[in-house]
């Protein structure tokens, strides 16, 4: 084979510069032209490390000062020969006049030339884990850049790693992770847009059915970025929950649909059956007048007119068993009508009601389960914190006693509109009792779970309840638990219950913590 030029080496360097997506470093073009002309390639020059060292070195006298100069421009130049001359001459720089000083100066440059290579793989060890943290979220699709990310990270993790092939290495990382990263915005983007037009599509199909407008509501609003695991475990519960509804009516019409499908083959077949008896009484109708216009004597007309009363009365007879089927259908069709609408009913009452309260509003125990379910999910997967705080009203029993039930209602849905007044977007209230309520507080410890619920104390002496012109103000008693890696959630709420009654006796109006 022959052996090609410099310019067409030149050539095929740039070309597979290009190919690869590399940066047109002069390192880079060195290694591409080397690789294609089959010769050894030159070892990088040092020059960031050589730099760090004659930073390092002390400039006591002139002479020192000149040599440290002449190394710094060595460096510059990238050339070995003046390096190591310049190094020399420092070294014996005023050895006359101090012979210690030259040893003494070395030995400083060597600790901190010491220090800053420490220094350089500490942070060379910090950039891989940094890399190694974010690949999970660029996925494993790519493998020409899964190739490049483990030869990025076995660069940075050699003991004696070059600084600059490190930083032209990481350079062209940097390069190709823009595209990757690009890419993975785009899908997601794609992929959110792709589950709106899944969710505007099944609201499409279900736009007449009521009890459905409030979870597609809370499917769009919990489907909008910026996402979270916790919205998306709770967008994955509501879809769970529409399919199921979707289910459930599709079983229930098609039933309907079958009932009114025979009812209307019945009909026909009625219908048909009505046809041919009148066609056949027209026919005996038209032979008997044929027969009349013929007949001479009464005896003849006698039996003809006999004839007719009887066919008549076969044909009412028919008549009126047809309206009593008919009738019978109809009757069938308005159940069936009652059964739908009663079924409609039912769905839109179990879609207000199935997770929460008819009074408050706030969720109901159903509803405190599936919250703590995917709470606890949540602290598992991130190991955070989870405060549980359960509040009872203070003389609640009392307050009904005097003022009626209706009253006790309104002032329980006035606590819930305070409360969620003084909660975040990401804790949840739930009524678990008569006068008892569960808040749950994600990425919350004790102590700020504490404060939270005297602020919302002090909040409700401010927003007193109005029971009818009288000023009421609300108290509750309250334990509050931190949530330990052990327990359950059933037990957390159990610790901040018994908190609760110690409040109580306590005196009332107090929070406690388990």
């Amino acid at each position: 084979m022959a052996e090609k030029k410099p310019s067409e080496v030149a050539r095929e360097a740039l070309l597979l510069l290009a190919a690869r997506k590399l940066v047109p470093t002069p390192a880079n073009y060195q290694t591409v032209y080397c690789e294609i002309a089959g010769t050894p390639a030159a070892a990088p020059f040092p020059d960031e490390a050589l730099r760090h060292i004659a930073q390092s070195l002390p400039a006591r006298t002139p002479e020192q000062r000149k040599q440290k100069d002449l190394l710094k421009s060595a460096i510059d130049q990238g050339k070995w020969g003046p390096v190591q001359d310049a190094l020399i001459a420092y070294a014996t720089a005023d050895t006359a006049s101090s012979p210690a000083l030259a040893p003494a100066a070395i030995g400083d440059a060597v600790r901190n030339a010491a220090a800053a290579a420490s220094s350089n793989a500490l942070t060379l060890e910090q950039l891989a884990r940094i890399i190694e943290n974010a690949l999970p979220a660029l996925g494993t699709d790519d493998a020409r850049f899964s190739e490049q990310v483990a030869q990025v990270l076995k660069l940075i993790r050699q003991p004696t790693a070059d600084i600059a092939a490190v930083r032209t290495m990481v350079s062209n990382f940097s390069h190709r992770l823009s595209f990757t990263a690009e890419d993975q915005a785009e899908i997601r983007a794609t992929l959110l847009k792709l589950l709106h037009l899944v969710i505007e599509n099944i609201g499409e199909l279900g736009a007449d059915d009521r009890w459905l407008t409030r979870d597609f509501d809370a499917l769009v609003a919990a489907a909008t970025p910026p996402l979270t695991l916790r919205r998306l475990d709770d967008l994955e519960r509501r879809l769970k929950n529409v399919m199921f509804k979707h289910i459930e009516v599709k079983g229930r019409t098609l039933e309907a649909q079958a009932q009114m499908r025979q009812m209307l083959a019945s009909f026909v077949k009625r219908l048909g059956y009505m046809t041919e008896a009148s066609s056949a009484y027209h026919d005996k109708m038209e032979q008997s007048a044929r027969l009349l216009e013929q007949a001479g004597s009464l005896d003849q007309i006698a039996p003809l007119m006999r004839s007719v009363v009887i066919s008549t009365r076969d044909l009412v007879q028919d008549v009126s068993s047809v309206r009593n089927e008919l009738q019978s259908m109809h009757e069938k069709v308005d159940a069936a009508e009652a059964a739908i609408a009663k079924l409609q009913e039912e769905l839109n009452a179990f879609s207000a009601e199935a997770r929460h309260d008819t009074v408050t509003g706030a969720l109901n125990r159903k509803g405190l389960d599936e919250a703590l379910a995917r709470e606890l999910a949540d602290v598992q997967r991130r190991a955070s914190a989870l405060c549980i705080a359960l509040l009872d009203v203070d003389n609640f029993n009392c307050f009904t006693a005097s003022t009626g039930e209706a009253t006790g209602d309104a002032a329980l849905s006035h606590l819930v509109t305070v409360t969620r007044e003084c909660m975040r977007s990401q804790d949840t209230l739930a009524r678990s009792g008569a006068e008892k309520f569960v808040i749950l507080m994600p990425d919350t410890i004790l102590a700020e779970a504490i404060d939270v619920m005297t602020r919302l104390q002090r909040a409700l002496t401010r927003r007193f309840f109005l029971a009818g012109t009288e000023k009421i103000v609300i108290t509750f008693s309250a334990g509050v638990a931190q949530l330990s890696p052990t327990e359950s959630g059933e037990e957390a709420i159990e610790r901040a219950d018994q908190a609760m009654y110690l409040a109580k006796r306590a005196g009332k109006n107090r929070v406690l913590g388990a």
